[in-house]
């Protein structure tokens, strides 16, 4: 049992959990055709980067410490763009932003810098919920994932020790 909570067993666990997300993302855009917005995007940029630094740091297997710094600082800046989207989707149809062209278009015509603004502060295509589970939108459950890689990262930290 101590094993399985080893720092190093704690970083494979947030690696495979950053890799389901993912497949179940890749799932809800090609099978059930959920275009990502902006913020979905960067919401996803970020699991992704916390699944590298957590399979890095358990393919290490040093400095957990520090690995557990990285991943829960990736964690707490995915989680802004969660709680970014979530505010978008809670407000009046009246103060939501302008909609934008998709992703793809905007890569292609706009310049990288109008690219990463929409990215970063969304448009009004992120206040749109599509998809719902036990009443929760996608970036709801988002944050729950961010919030506990953070506190696997908290955990493996104080495992790691001084």
């Amino acid at each position: 049992m101590n094993s399985l909570l080893a720092p190093r067993a704690l970083f494979f666990a947030m690696a495979l959990g950053s890799a389901g997300l993912m497949a179940f993302a890749l799932y809800l855009e090609h099978v059930y055709l959920l275009d990502p917005c902006p913020l979905c995007m960067m919401q996803r940029i970020w699991v992704v980067i916390v699944g590298l630094i957590a399979l890095a740091a358990a393919l290490h297997g040093r400095q957990a410490r520090r690995w557990a710094l990285a991943t829960g600082g990736a964690a707490v800046i995915g989680s802004g763009f969660s709680l970014r989207q979530l505010w978008l989707q809670s407000l009046p149809a009246d103060e939501i932003p302008a909609c934008g062209p998709g992703l793809e278009y905007m890569l292609e015509v706009f310049p990288l810098s109008d690219v990463l603004k929409a990215m970063v502060l969304g448009t009004g295509n992120c206040a749109e919920v599509t998809w719902t589970f036990l009443s929760l939108s996608i970036p709801a459950w988002v944050l729950v994932a961010f919030v506990g890689f953070l506190a696997v990262s908290l955990f493996a930290r104080q495992r790691a020790g001084a």
